[in-house]
C-alpha cells in the first residue's frame, strides 16, 4: 500500500515538472506545444516571422524597439532581459553586431542562439574588424534565411518540415527580389556611391558599386571639419552624382556637402527600423525595392 502510494506521488510529481518546463536545447524540440523565439533588431524579426509564418503556438518577439536601428554600441536593459527570461530561442544577426551577446549569455546560460551569419565571409575595415551588415546582400540573406531555418529545425524538430517549407518560399521571393534589382542595376554606368555609414559594403558588393566615400565612419557621431573637407574633395574627384542617406539619421552633414558640392541626396534604408508585426512580413522586399528606385534616380 505504502509502495503504491509512493509511486502515485513519483508520478504526479514528474507530470508536473515535465508540464512546466519550458528549458529546451539543440535537438531536444520543444517539451510543450509553445515556443517563445526572441530577435536581436528588425531584420532578424523580419527573416523569424516569415519563417515561422503561419506555424501555431509560436511566438516570435522583437527585443529592442522599432526605432533602435542598428546595434553598434547598443546597451541591454533590465527590459531586455525579462524578454529573454523565458525565451526558447534568440536569434542573432551575429559577426559582432550584438556586442552585448555575452551579458544574455551570462544571464541565460542555457538559451539556444542562433547565429544567421554562421559561415558567411565577413568583409573587414582597414583596422581589420567586421562588418556586420550582412543582411544588406541579397545573397547573404538568403544564407542568413538558410541559416536560421536550419537551427531553428534543431531546436523544435516538431515543427522542422514547416520551417523549411516557409525558408524555402522566402528563399524564391528573395531570389526574384535579386534578379529585379540585377536587371535594373548592372545596366547603370555610373558605379560610385556615397552612403551615410558603413552599413552598404556588402550591398556594394554585391551590385558591383563603388563606395567613393562615406559621410560619417561612426553612425550617429557628425565628422569633423577634417573630414567633411576630406569627403568634399573625394567627391569633387570621383564625380558622384549623389549621395545617399538614412532615415534613420539626421542629414546634416549630407546637407552640408551638398551645398558645398551640388550633389543630390538620396535615401538608402539600412532595413533596420521597422514596426515589428506580422504584417510586415515583406518589409525587407519592399524597402530593397525602393533603394532599388533611389539608386536608379540617382544614377541615372
Amino acid at each position: 500500500m505504502k509502495f503504491g502510494r509512493l509511486l502515485l506521488v513519483m508520478l504526479l510529481a514528474i507530470s508536473l515538472f515535465t508540464g512546466c518546463s519550458r528549458k529546451i536545447g539543440i535537438g531536444e524540440g520543444t517539451k510543450n506545444d509553445s515556443l517563445k523565439i526572441v530577435t536581436s533588431f528588425y531584420p532578424m524579426y523580419l527573416s523569424a516571422i516569415n519563417i515561422t509564418d503561419g506555424i501555431e503556438n509560436v511566438e516570435v518577439i522583437n527585443m529592442t524597439k522599432p526605432q533602435t536601428g542598428c546595434l553598434h554600441d547598443y546597451q541591454l536593459t533590465p527590459a531586455d532581459l525579462v524578454t529573454l527570461e523565458d525565451a526558447d530561442a534568440f536569434i542573432i544577426n551575429g559577426a559582432g553586431m550584438e556586442s552585448f551577446l555575452d551579458k544574455v549569455i551570462s544571464a541565460r546560460k542555457n538559451l539556444p542562439i542562433i547565429e544567421a551569419s554562421r559561415g558567411i565571409a565577413a568583409i573587414k575595415d582597414d583596422s581589420g574588424e567586421e562588418n556586420p551588415h550582412m543582411w544588406l546582400s541579397i545573397a547573404n540573406y538568403i544564407k542568413q534565411i538558410e541559416n536560421i531555418t536550419a537551427q531553428l529545425s534543431q531546436i523544435d524538430i516538431k515543427n522542422a518540415a514547416k520551417y523549411q517549407s516557409n525558408g524555402a518560399a522566402y528563399i524564391d521571393k528573395l531570389k526574384t527580389l535579386g534578379n529585379t534589382m540585377h536587371a535594373s542595376i548592372d545596366t547603370i554606368k555610373d558605379r560610385n556611391i556615397i552612403p551615410f555609414h558603413e552599413a552598404f559594403p556588402y550591398f556594394a558588393k554585391e551590385f558591383n558599386l563603388n563606395i567613393a566615400a562615406v559621410i560619417e565612419r561612426e553612425p550617429g557621431t557628425a565628422p569633423t571639419p577634417a573630414e567633411l573637407t576630406e569627403t568634399i574633395d573625394v567627391i569633387k574627384k570621383s564625380g558622384a552624382k549623389a549621395i545617399f542617406t538614412e532615415p534613420q539619421y539626421s542629414s546634416k552633414a549630407a546637407e552640408t556637402i551638398k551645398a558645398e558640392t551640388g550633389i543630390s541626396l538620396y535615401t538608402l534604408d539600412p532595413i533596420v527600423t521597422g514596426q515589428a508585426d506580422k504584417k510586415a512580413k515583406d518589409d525587407y522586399i519592399t524597402k530593397m525595392m525602393s533603394n532599388l528606385e533611389s539608386l536608379k534616380e540617382a544614377l541615372k
